[in-house]
């Protein structure tokens, strides 16, 4: 859960950087201005849903969360979990177990679970296609489609983007297994500040919790 949750927000905010290899003029034009408009913000933090649904075996989850960006920096807070990365490590605390995973970021690591990972390779992972442009819910909303280039457990993701904002409202990752892992962006938020040190781990933050290193 907690490497599709990064992978979705990595897709929303870093991945859109890169375009080179964009084959869909009007998908590549979309994306090109998304991530002019996200570029310009030093900050930004967004309240979600995220919803898992699998019709076969009956799954139907949701929860809320919010995340916070700065440059490769970022806090994930959704229930049961907190991931916290300062760019070079990644702090992953579990609640139900109280414990905390620490990870080095792996410049090599697959783009899902990497944002780094998916800014430089952007071009070489997602080939994007213009679905369509519709109204929905009163907003004009353009849908494109990624679908990886090599095989992943996933076989597409779908954006909706809100045309007069520039902005993601959905997303929903289409697993291979049948289920869906959609979000659904409530704020965006972009006025904020935030210290460089709101993207480290403190011990004091999660008192009794078991440190457990992996790098």
């Amino acid at each position: 859960m907690k490497k599709l949750t990064i992978l979705v927000f990595t897709i929303l905010l870093f991945g859109v950087f890169s375009s080179n290899a964009q084959d869909d003029s009007k998908a590549k034009k979309i994306l090109n201005d998304l991530s002019t408009e996200i570029k310009s913000y030093p900050l930004i933090k967004i309240d979600f849903t995220s919803k898992i649904e699998n019709k076969t075996n009956n799954t139907n989850e949701s929860k809320d969360g919010t995340i916070w960006l700065k440059g490769d920096k970022y806090r994930l807070e959704i229930t049961g979990q907190t991931v916290i990365c300062d760019g070079k490590t990644v702090w992953t605390y579990i609640k139900d177990a109280n414990e905390v995973q620490i990870n080095s970021v792996q410049p090599d690591e697959d783009a899902i679970t990497n944002p780094l990972k998916l800014l430089s390779s952007w071009e070489k992972n997602f080939k994007p296609k213009f679905i369509k442009e519709g109204i929905e819910g009163g907003k004009t909303l353009q849908t494109i489609d990624l679908t990886p280039i090599k095989s992943k457990s996933y076989h597409k993701v779908r954006l909706k983007i809100d045309k007069t904002k520039k902005q993601i409202v959905n997303s929903t990752v289409y697993d291979k297994n049948g289920s869906t892992f959609s979000y659904i962006l409530k704020t965006f938020i972009t006025n904020q500040t935030a210290n460089d040190t709101f993207f480290s781990f403190k011990a004091s933050d999660f008192p009794g919790a078991e440190i457990n290193d992996m790098r």
